[in-house]
Parts: structure tokens; C-alpha cells; sequence
């Protein structure tokens, strides 16, 4: 009752309610600095608990000052400078502690021990402010109520700090406004309910009014004023941090080269308009662009050049997107767009628009450039229900229009794209094969014509999928080449044929055929002798055999490797000889150690005169270069005695032997070479080539 009768008649009312106001404004931008000093670290939370303590002393000095010149008495007053000041950094100083504590990492108890150090430090300051009024009277104090005073502070601001820090509840960050409004009030009035006032004498002093209220004004201006400060400084942190994180949504949404859209907002917008379309019935278009001759700019002019035709794309692409329409950068060269339609007419408007900007000329410094694109185009639902597959849908498309010179849009067609899935699917199985020992090489024998004698072996590939069975060369051999698993494959039969035929008893030779592919390794001829000096197989026993096309493609290259190949003892020998473009001159420009003529010369040599005239021909072309000829696909005892009559050097084909894994090559006796040359199917055999 004391403490409520203090209030309504020891103080000034307006001056009461300024000070309210003061307290108020002043927790309110406390708790909201302190949250924000919540979510830094380091330094940066060193600077906002010092900004913070500020905000919090100066409000509550401010509160008590106010409050102080409210409080009414018939005696003359004053203030010592020096304690009134005190008072003020005290106050900075306990709230600074507090709010370090509170924001500490001490376990469980951190906010309410940092709120009950914020609540003594009001206490201090408060009880300091009261060392520093001078009234000419007999001041006393009644313990009970000081006690209580410092009580109610401590209390309060602990539980104001759990709310406000915890945030348990929806409205906790309120309730911790009001609690700590509270402790300031509650501290001030019961304080000033624990002293009494006697006057001793009517003197001079700060007795007038006017002149107090005046300076509770100017005090809560200044007290105002730093409030003013700290919610400006939140204010600009505020702005600078959403600015900020609208820089980095920006950044990690869209490409920052062409400004357009990146692939992860390609992907939520178009999880986002599938959800839209199957709610409306709507149909909409999955659209794969890759641009045909980007990588030429980059070769030719450089980077930097093909950095500014992407971004004179990109603003093509940015001016010409309309309601329900999107389009991103989802690679280097690779775009992808959609479109929501009702009619098929708005999609071929669309693809139209896109093709007409892809293939506008570009100037780039002093040259002009076109670009191109192909274009693939998928639609929902007709080609696919949910984004991965619709996606995959239109690259296929795109792929398609890629390979068709003729053609720049491609419209997704199940037949024709289904079997370049499975031709994918193929390929990533290719990738694993020779890891997952799917892989197995046969050796065929290949014999002298005039004595039937063994001269060697040819290694051939075979791919026993787990699934598929036995994959024919013809089919994966053009896989591997196209993905450059070739490079590994090949390297795999070099090493494994190099081991097996160095642990046989008799030293025969073993021809490996070299794909195009292989010919662009750096490192082939160092790699060849590796091979050979880890697995300890002499050099003369190894024979290369290369294509006519594998020559044609880089001739000057070729032949360099060709050499060098040949510096290390190894033979070559040129493959499937009659059926290339340029074949004397090919002989011409190396010289072979063997000329291999090609198996279908061999299988219409009986019933063709143009055949057997071929074949005499190279067997003539041979003997005259004094390179040995070797006939493949020898598969009767006719086709054998021609070539004995012609004079062949050596022959290869089912007749004399069919392909056979490492461990079966020599069990064959007579025999078996009998039933051999009775088999009359004709099934090609499996070799590193398309056979």
C-alpha cells in the first residue's frame, strides 16, 4: 500500500507517465538489439551488446532520472555531477555483463543469471542515483522495502530474460517486454516507498517546477535521442542484412553470367507449374536447348568471347519470355525453357520464338557470329507425368535434333528416343563392365596357308551383360567409342592379353586391334611399353592392328604414333585392307608389317569373279611391297585352297578355328579341329572391333 500510495502522491503524474514512455521505448528496443545480437557472432556480437547496453542503461537512467525529479518534496534539491554520472555508466557497464552472460554458452541457467545480473545492475544504478540526490532534510530508509526493490528487479529481469530469449510461447517475446518494464518500475517505486523525507529548511535549490520539468524534458530527449540511435542502427542492419540476402537468394537462384534463371529454380518452378497443370488440366512443354557452335567460339576466339555471346543470348532470352512461360541456364551451353499451353499453336509460337533468337547472328567485337541450337521439346502428360521424366524426354528429343543437321526442333517420339535411352542405359553399363569382371577375352587362330602351321592369335572382346547376355560388338564397341570408355576397355585387353599370352609355353604372337579413339591418347606409345615391361611379354610377340579410318581421321598424328609404336619393337598391321577410301596411298605413306584383307572379299570369292580378282590383286600388291597378307573369314576348305593356289600368306576363320577362351586354345587335337571345320553355322565372332 505504501509503494501505491508513493505512486499517486509523491510524484509528479505527467512527469511519471514521460518516464513509462521512456521505459517503455527504451525495453522494447532493447530486446529487439539483443535479438539481433543473438544472431552474430564473434565480434559483430561483441559490437551489438555494447550498442545494446547502451540502449538498455541509457533508457533505464533515463527512466530513473525522470522519475527522480517527479518525486515531490518540500525541501530544496540538488544533484552531485559526479555520482549522477556514475550512475549512468554503472548502469551501461551491469547491462553489458548481463547481456554477455545471457547470450553466453553456459548451460541451462545463461539468460535467466544474465537477466538477474541486469536486474542488480538497475538496482546499483538506481541506488547510486539515490547517493546522488541532495535534499536539504532527514533522509530514511526502511530495509524492508530496499530489500524487496532489489528483489523484485532481480526477479523480474531474470524471467523477462527467459521469455524474451526462450521464446517458449508465441507471445514470450511480449511478455518479456512487460517483465522488464517491470523490473524497472517495481524497483524505482517500491525504492522510493523504502525513504522518507523530513525538510529541515526552505532554502535554495532546484525547487521550481518549471525548471524540473524542464530538465526531466531535456533527459528524456537525450535518453530518446540514444533510443533513436540504437533503433536506427537496427534499422540499417536490418535493410543491409535483407539486402544482403536478396543478393544471395538472387545469386544462388539465378546464373550471374546472363542473369537468367539457374537450374535449381528450373527445377522448383517447374515442380511448381506440373502441380499447376494437373489441378487445371493444362498441358505443358519441357524444352531442352544446346547450342551447336558454342565450343567453336571458345576454341577459336576464347573464353571471353563465349562469355559474351552467353550473355547476348541470355537478354535475347530474358526479352522474349511471356505469361506462363520460363526460361533457364541449367550448363555451360545448355538451356532449358517450358511453357504452359492450352493449344498446340502457343507451343509451336513458343519454339518458334526461341529458334528464331538462338539462330539471330551475334557480333562480338569484330566478328560476327550464329550460334544455332538444337531443340528438344517433351509435353505433359503425353510424354512423361513427373519432372525426371520429362526432362530426360526432351534432352533425348534434343539429342535427336542434334544428330539431324537438317533439323533444329525434335518433338519427343517414344519409338525413336526409347532406343537412344537403352542405348544410354547400355552405356553407363559399358562404364562398369570391366570392374564388375562382365568383360572376357577369346583368342582366334591364325595359321599359315602353305604348312597349316600356328603363326598367332587375334584377341576378341566379348560382354557377357548381366541381363542381356552376350552384347555383340557391333553393338557396344560404337558405345564405347562415342562415350571414350574405349579408353579404359582398351587398355584393360592390352594389359590382360599382354598377361595371359606371357605365361603360355610357346611364344605365339597375339594381334590386339586399336580403336580410332585410342590413337588420340597423348601417352598411347608410353603406355604400350608400360603394358609390356609389366607384364614381361617381348615386344615382337605383340601385333597392332589399326583401320584405314583410323589413319584418315589425323594422318600426320597417326603415322608420328605409328612410329613411335613401332620403336618399340612391336609390329602393325593394317585392318580390313580393301574397303577404305585411300588404300595404296596409305601403304605408301607406312610400311606395314602385315596386311590383314577384309572378310567380305573371302565370302563371295566362290560364286565372284570381281571378289577373287580383288583378292588376287592384294595378294599380288603384298608380294610386290613384300608385305605378308592374312585372310580373314575363312570358313571352307575351297576358300582355303585358293588362297593356297594364290599364294596367301596366312588365313583366319571359323574353318580353322573358332574363337575360344585363354584356357581352351590349346587343349584342341586333330579332332577337335575336325568337328571345328564341320560346324556350319555362322555366327562372327566377338572381337574389340564391330565383328
Amino acid at each position: 500500500m505504501r509503494v501505491l500510495s508513493c505512486i499517486i502522491t509523491g510524484h509528479n503524474p505527467w512527469l511519471v507517465l514521460l518516464a513509462a514512455f521512456v521505459c517503455i521505448s527504451g525495453g522494447w528496443i532493447t530486446l529487439g538489439l539483443l535479438r539481433r545480437a543473438e544472431n552474430t557472432r564473434d565480434l559483430q556480437r561483441g559490437g551489438w551488446i555494447f550498442l545494446t547496453a547502451v540502449a538498455a542503461g541509457s533508457s533505464i537512467w533515463c527512466t530513473h532520472f525522470i522519475a527522480m525529479l517527479a518525486y515531490e518534496v518540500s525541501a530544496p534539491v540538488t544533484f552531485d555531477p559526479i555520482l549522477t554520472m556514475a550512475s549512468l555508466l554503472l548502469a551501461v557497464i551491469g547491462c553489458a555483463c548481463g547481456f554477455a552472460i545471457t547470450l553466453s554458452r553456459l548451460p541451462y541457467v545463461a539468460q535467466e543469471l544474465g537477466g538477474a545480473v541486469v536486474g542488480f545492475a538497475i538496482t546499483v544504478m538506481h541506488y547510486t542515483g539515490m547517493m546522488a540526490y541532495r535534499v536539504d532534510g532527514i533522509i530514511e530508509w526502511n530495509m524492508g522495502y530496499v530489500i524487496a526493490s532489489v528483489l523484485l528487479s532481480v526477479i523480474f529481469a531474470a524471467l523477462a530474460f527467459n521469455q524474451a530469449i526462450r521464446r517458449s510461447w508465441r507471445f514470450a517475446w511480449f511478455a518479456g517486454l512487460v517483465l522488464f518494464v517491470a523490473a524497472v518500475v517495481l524497483l524505482h517505486f517500491t525504492a522510493m516507498a523504502a525513504v522518507s523525507v523530513t525538510p529541515l529548511a526552505m532554502g535554495a535549490g532546484l525547487v521550481d517546477s518549471h525548471a524540473l520539468d524542464a530538465m526531466a524534458v531535456a533527459v528524456a530527449g537525450g535518453g530518446l535521442l540514444i533510443i533513436g540511435t540504437g533503433v536506427a542502427s537496427y534499422m540499417i542492419d536490418e535493410r543491409a542484412s535483407r539486402e544482403s540476402y536478396q543478393k544471395l537468394q538472387h545469386m544462388a537462384l539465378n546464373d550471374l553470367l546472363t542473369g537468367l534463371p539457374n537450374r535449381s529454380s528450373f527445377s522448383d518452378y517447374l515442380q511448381a507449374e506440373l502441380g499447376h497443370a494437373a489441378e487445371d488440366g493444362a498441358k505443358l512443354a519441357v524444352i531442352g536447348i544446346d547450342l551447336d557452335r558454342f565450343k567453336e567460339i571458345n576454341d577459336l576466339r576464347g573464353h571471353k568471347a563465349g562469355d559474351q555471346a552467353l550473355k547476348a543470348i541470355g537478354r535475347r532470352l530474358l526479352r522474349l519470355v511471356r505469361d506462363g512461360e520460363f526460361v533457364a541456364r541449367v550448363g555451360g551451353d545448355e538451356f532449358a525453357a517450358t511453357k504452359r499451353f492450352q493449344n498446340q499453336s502457343e507451343l509451336l509460337d513458343f519454339v518458334a520464338r526461341l529458334e528464331k533468337v538462338l539462330f539471330e547472328a551475334i557480333r562480338i567485337d569484330d566478328f560476327e557470329t550464329v550460334t544455332g541450337a538444337s531443340i528438344g521439346v517433351a509435353v505433359y502428360p503425353d510424354d512423361g507425368t513427373d519432372q525426371e521424366r520429362l526432362v530426360s524426354n526432351a534432352d533425348l528429343a534434343m539429342y535427336r535434333a542434334k544428330a539431324d543437321i537438317g533439323r533444329a526442333v525434335c518433338f519427343y517420339e517414344s519409338r525413336m528416343d526409347e532406343a537412344a535411352r537403352a542405348r544410354h542405359t547400355l552405356a553407363q553399363d559399358l562404364r562398369r563392365a570391366a570392374e564388375l569382371e562382365q568383360l572376357e577375352l577369346h583368342y582366334q587362330v591364325q595359321t599359315s596357308v602353305r604348312t597349316g602351321d600356328i603363326c598367332g592369335y587375334e584377341v576378341l572382346l566379348r560382354w557377357n551383360h548381366p541381363e542381356r547376355g552376350a552384347v555383340p560388338p557391333s553393338e557396344f564397341i560404337p558405345i564405347a567409342e562415342e562415350s571414350g570408355t574405349i579408353l579404359v576397355i582398351g587398355e584393360w585387353v592390352l594389359r590382360t592379353a599382354c598377361k595371359e599370352a606371357a605365361s603360355w609355353d610357346r611364344p605365339y604372337k597375339i594381334a590386339v586391334n586399336l580403336s580410332p579413339v585410342q590413337f588420340a591418347h597423348a601417352d598411347l606409345a608410353k603406355l604400350i611399353h608400360s603394358i609390356l615391361l609389366e607384364t614381361g611379354l617381348p615386344p615382337a610377340r605383340l601385333e597392332l592392328e589399326i583401320t584405314e579410318s583410323t589413319i584418315i581421321a589425323d594422318k600426320s598424328r597417326t603415322l608420328h604414333v605409328l612410329r613411335q609404336l613401332r620403336a618399340l619393337g612391336v609390329t602393325i598391321a593394317i585392318d580390313d585392307f580393301g574397303t577404305g577410301y585411300s588404300s595404296l596411298d596409305t601403304l605408301r605413306s607406312f610400311p606395314f608389317d602385315k596386311i590383314k584383307l577384309d572378310r567380305s572379299f573371302m565370302s563371295e570369292v566362290d560364286e565372284s569373279i570381281q571378289a577373287k580378282a580383288i583378292v588376287r590383286a592384294v595378294l599380288a600388291l603384298g608380294k610386290s611391297l613384300e608385305i605378308p597378307v592374312l585372310a580373314e573369314g575363312v570358313e571352307t576348305n575351297h576358300q582355303l585352297e585358293i588362297l593356297r593356289m594364290e599364294g596367301c600368306d596366312e588365313a583366319q576363320g571359323f574353318y580353322l578355328g573358332r574363337p575360344k577362351p585363354v584356357g581352351q586354345i590349346f587343349q584342341a587335337t586333330s579332332t577337335d579341329r575336325d568337328e571345328e571345320f564341320s560346324f556350319s553355322g555362322r555366327v562372327p565372332p566377338l572381337r574389340m572391333r564391330r565383328r
